[in-house]
C-alpha cells in the first residue's frame, strides 16, 4: 500500500515557523504565466519567476506578487541552453527556502507547414516546450523529495495536447509529449506525496497570440461555444485550484480551459464553408 504523506504542505497548512508555501513559475513575464504567478501570491505562496527576454514585464510581475504581501524572486531563463539553465530552479527555490509548486509554463511556437519546416525550428520548439518543461520538472523533484512535503507539479500544454493544428506540428508534438509526461510522472511522484497535472488552454488573449491588451468579450469567436477567446486569469484560475487542499486528490489530469472549443470537431467540420483551414 501507498504510504500516506500527512505533512504535504498543499493538503495541509505548513505552520507559521516553517515559513510560507513556494512556487516556481517559468514565463511569468506576461499573459497566462504572469496571471499565475499572481493568483499564487494572492493565495499566500511566494514566487520565484523567471523571464527570457522582457525583463521590464517581469519586473512588472514580481511588483504585482509583493503587493499581494508575498514574497518574490525573478532569473532570466533561457530554455535554449538545457540542461544547464536549468539550474534557476536550483536558485529560486534556495532563494524562497523550499520548493512546494513548480509551474511549467515557459513555451513557444511555430507557423509553418512540415514540408517547408527545417529541422532546426522543429528542434528549437520541441526544445523549449518539452526539453526545457523536463529539465525544470527533474530540479523541482529533487528539491521536493528532500524537502518531505510532498508538492505539485503543473505543466501548462493547450487543447493541442489532445488535437491537432495544421501548420503547428513542432508545437502539437511537443504539447503531446508534455502531456503523457504529465502522466508518467503522476504515476512515478505518487509515493513521494507529489501531484502532477496538466492545464490546457484553448485560445487565451495574451501577447502570444497577438492580443495584448484586448478585452475577449470584444473579440467574436463563432466557433467557440463560448462565443470568445479566454482570460489569462481564467486559465491561471484552473492551476491556483490544482494547488489547493481540495485538489489533493486530483493527479495525471488534463484541466482543459477552452470556452468548450474541443467539443467543436464533428460540429466544425460540417459547417465549414471553405478551404482555408489547410493553410496555418
Amino acid at each position: 500500500m501507498t504510504e500516506r504523506h500527512e505533512g504535504d504542505p498543499l493538503t495541509q497548512r505548513r505552520p507559521e515557523h516553517e515559513g510560507a508555501r513556494t512556487a516556481v513559475v517559468t514565463g511569468a513575464d506576461s499573459g497566462i504565466g504572469r496571471s499565475i504567478a499572481v493568483a499564487l501570491a494572492g493565495g499566500g505562496v511566494d514566487v520565484g519567476i523567471t523571464y527570457h527576454e522582457d525583463q521590464q514585464g517581469a519586473d512588472r510581475t514580481a511588483r504585482e506578487i509583493r503587493e499581494q504581501s508575498a514574497g518574490c524572486a525573478v532569473r532570466r531563463h533561457d530554455l535554449t541552453d538545457i540542461p544547464t539553465s536549468a539550474s534557476v530552479v536550483d536558485e529560486l527555490a534556495d532563494e524562497l527556502g523550499g520548493l512546494d509548486v513548480l509551474v511549467n509554463n515557459a513555451g513557444s511556437g511555430s507557423a509553418g507547414m512540415v514540408t517547408d519546416m527545417d529541422f532546426d525550428t522543429w528542434r528549437h520548439v520541441l526544445s523549449i516546450d518539452l526539453d526545457g518543461a523536463f529539465a525544470c520538472t527533474q530540479r523541482a523533484i529533487h528539491h521536493m523529495i528532500q524537502g518531505g512535503r510532498g508538492g505539485r507539479i503543473i505543466n501548462i500544454t493547450s487543447v493541442h495536447e489532445h488535437a491537432p493544428r495544421v501548420g503547428a506540428a513542432p508545437y502539437c508534438a511537443a504539447k503531446a509529449g508534455l502531456g503523457m509526461l504529465t502522466k508518467v510522472l503522476a504515476l512515478e511522484l505518487a509515493e513521494h506525496g507529489i501531484t502532477v497535472n496538466a492545464v490546457a488552454p484553448g485560445e487565451i488573449s495574451t501577447p502570444m497570440t497577438g492580443q495584448h491588451e484586448q478585452d475577449p468579450a470584444s473579440q467574436d469567436r463563432p466557433g467557440i461555444p463560448l462565443g470568445r477567446p479566454g482570460h489569462a486569469e481564467e486559465a491561471a484560475a484552473a492551476v491556483a485550484f490544482l494547488v489547493t487542499p481540495a485538489a489533493g486528490y486530483i493527479t495525471g489530469s488534463s484541466v482543459v480551459v477552452d470556452g468548450g472549443m474541443l467539443n467543436m470537431g464533428p460540429q466544425a467540420g460540417s459547417h465549414m464553408s471553405g478551404n482555408d483551414w489547410r493553410r496555418p
